[in-house]
């Protein structure tokens, strides 16, 4: 069991850094509303929904607007959302997946359209880079949980396929059929996550120079600011030195 994404814990910490509470709120909210709504209303009794508000108190959401959207679903009020996955390439040839919970597809298609051209990147049609990721569970704790040893003999026998652990944390990924299982046991025994949700992992990565990095972060911020948008992900990787002076 081995395996790490060094992009993922890049966009990790640049997201934690760059992020608006009000509106990540308002994403894990649209998450929890449409779990809620597409099954019982009760955690225990729904997993999605248990991993959607899982996921919101990762992020310090308070219970208020958890228990808000749980009653809104169930009350049958609000808005129907749909998920919509977005592929294209941004710049420099990168790989991207950009993926959409909304009310208004024509809405999104032309925001997620227009971030793509005004940033160097062309939007493709479904499935023209969806090869190169594999679709992954992936559940990420802080390091003070346990040491290394505890959290992969854990993670084994809950039935994940690979951990890394370091001194960003621990996190360990899994089949997508096995995600609720491994998340729920690892939840049970260590806590709630810093992070827990299907990803898109790319198969191999492209290392990309310093302008690059700077339109690719500039693409992913606007798409993150994006309301309907819930996930971005892409398959290239930003080297240490180029990463410090972009932290700079």
């Amino acid at each position: 069991m081995a395996g790490h994404s060094k992009f993922k814990n890049i966009m990790h910490r640049k997201g934690a850094q760059d992020a608006k509470r009000a509106k990540i709120f308002a994403k894990h909210a649209r998450e929890i509303f449409v779990a809620a709504k597409s099954g019982l209303p009760d955690p225990d009794q729904n997993a999605s929904l248990r991993g959607a508000v899982i996921a919101a108190r990762a992020v310090n959401m308070p219970k208020d607007n958890i228990d808000r959207a749980i009653k809104k679903a169930a009350g049958g009020d609000g808005e129907m959302y749909e998920e919509v996955r977005y592929e294209g390439y941004g710049p420099g040839g990168v790989a991207m997946i950009v993926e959409v919970l909304t009310d208004n597809r024509n809405r999104s298609a032309s925001d997620v359209r227009s971030a793509f051209t005004k940033h160097g990147g062309n939007l493709g049609e479904t499935g023209s880079v969806g090869f190169m990721f594999d679709r992954v569970g992936v559940v990420r704790f802080a390091v003070g949980v346990a040491d290394g040893d505890t959290v992969f003999e854990a993670a084994l026998e809950a039935g994940a396929d690979n951990v890394t652990s370091d001194e960003e944390g621990h996190e360990i990924t899994c089949a997508p059929d096995d995600f609720s299982a491994v998340r729920d046991a690892l939840t049970e025994r260590f806590g709630d996550p810093e992070e827990a949700s299907l990803d898109w992992k790319p198969t191999t990565t492209t290392e990309v120079d310093e302008s690059t990095a700077q339109t690719l972060f500039k693409l992913i911020d606007v798409l993150e600011d994006n309301d309907d948008v819930q996930r971005v992900a892409a398959n290239f990787e930003v080297s240490d030195e180029v990463m410090e002076r972009l932290s700079a």
